[in-house]
């Protein structure tokens, strides 16, 4: 084996693999553009966790978010992970894939009757509530439902991860959650509601940390609220301190690992006595996945270089969003470099992949792979331009299987064709 990006994406001559198959065998017959996910990575990646934290009672809720391919939820599901949601869309496919609903627990600031209500009716483990509304809504609802819901309050612990202010969540300048010394008093009237029975305590400070202390520092003042909560007679049963533990995009990234959060965090934990709910979701799936793109055209302009594949920001958005980082490598090594922008064919100026980087001296056809894109890669794809969401494609060893077929135009248009109206007028 020689370099690459990991023991999953590695060349073997001049020949980048995904376990042990040649990209461009699987580009070959699928067509570009396409994710590309390793099941042994995965597989690793749960097996991490499980043994960073096999000896104190944890829930580990894989966060849907991340990438909700059904066949994805199913490695997640067969393995006993719960699940973290965020939409009832996300509970609908948490259900495909079997989740059981005592493992599945709810967040987002903006849950619609229509999804507080199916998930009262599925009965799930627990509502991650963001707001005093959200509350008084739910026991309302649970009210008329003839239901009573299980709920843990967000509390916004004022703790900067140290991340993209984008995927901060864990400032109190941040939509979500309540602010942590709001908390207790929220507490109070919420253990009075009827049809509410309040079990847990959540708090996420965001995602793509890079350091293990903002943890330390959330999970120390999360704590504290819990014995305060405890003085005024207000038990609980879980603590569930969120995800984020960042990812490697480049090459030398060194980020936390499941073994370095667990020997953080449980001790304090353990101090609670509650049961501890962790929400991994990038780490779980993101170095598992990698975009394989084709090169269309080469282009220059005086001092630049373009490489314009056949993927763009609809199908990973990253890069446009957030200036995001994704190391770029060809699927066939070459011994010449060029720094070029990598970009895409939305008509955009943002749409690309990345700027004034050093890749190989790629030809029109050649293949591209931009790694580390399992996680929000997928899941944040869209339609824009009229373009087809890219196909889905899972190895197994010297197996591939195709999870997601390539949307086509009539796809995109079935939703609009039968309720075309013509506004001319006789």
């Amino acid at each position: 084996m020689e370099e690459g990006f990991s023991r999953y994406f590695y060349y073997k001559g001049d020949q980048l693999y995904c376990e042990n198959i040649p990209i461009k065998e699987i580009a070959s017959k699928v067509g570009t553009p396409f994710y590309l996910y390793s099941k042994r990575a995965i597989l690793d990646k749960i097996n991490q966790y499980k043994r960073a934290f096999e000896d104190y009672d944890t829930l580990i809720c894989y966060a849907a978010k991340a990438n909700s391919n059904l066949s994805i939820l199913k490695i997640f599901e067969e393995n006993d992970l719960g699940l973290d949601i965020v939409s009832g869309g996300e509970l609908y496919k948490a259900k495909k894939a079997g989740f059981p609903s005592n493992r599945i627990v709810y967040a987002g600031v903006g849950k619609t009757d229509f999804e507080l209500e199916y998930a009262i009716r599925e009965n799930i483990l627990s509502f991650n509530v963001e707001s005093e509304m959200e509350i008084d809504v739910l026991d309302e609802l649970a009210e008329k439902l003839n239901k009573t819901v299980r709920v843990s309050i967000r509390v916004n612990p004022d703790v900067n991860p140290k991340t993209h202010p984008y995927i901060s969540t864990g400032l109190r300048k941040s939509k979500f959650g309540i602010d942590i010394e709001d908390a207790l008093n929220v507490y109070k009237k919420a253990v009075k509601k009827k049809n509410i029975e309040v079990i847990g305590i959540h708090c996420h400070i965001g995602s793509q940390i890079m350091e293990i202390s903002p943890y330390i520092e959330a999970v120390e003042k999360t704590a504290e609220l819990i014995f305060r909560l405890k003085k005024e007679g207000i038990e609980l049963q879980h603590f569930d301190i969120g995800g984020g533990i960042g990812i490697k995009y480049k090459p030398e990234d060194n980020p936390p690992t499941p073994d370095d959060l667990a020997k953080a965090v449980i001790p304090i934990v353990r101090n609670t006595g509650l049961k501890l709910i962790i929400e991994p979701g990038r780490s779980l799936i993101g170095e598992a996945g990698a975009l394989i793109t084709q090169v269309v055209f080469l282009k220059n302009k005086k001092d630049k270089h373009f490489v314009i594949v056949d993927s763009g920001m609809n199908d990973l958005l990253r890069p446009a969003m957030y200036n995001a980082y994704h190391h770029i490598l060809s699927i066939e090594k070459k011994e010449k470099k060029v720094v070029a922008d990598i970009v895409g064919p939305i008509c955009e100026t943002g749409d690309f992949f990345a700027t004034d980087r050093e890749i190989d001296d790629v030809n029109r056809k050649d293949y591209l792979a931009v790694m580390s894109a399992g996680a929000y890669g997928s899941s944040m794809s869209s339609n824009y331009n009229v373009r087809p969401r890219a196909a889905e494609v899972l190895v197994s060893d010297s197996s591939f299987y195709l999870i997601k077929e390539r949307e086509d135009y009539s796809y995109i248009t079935k939703l609009e064709e039968d309720a075309m109206v013509s506004l001319t007028t006789e």
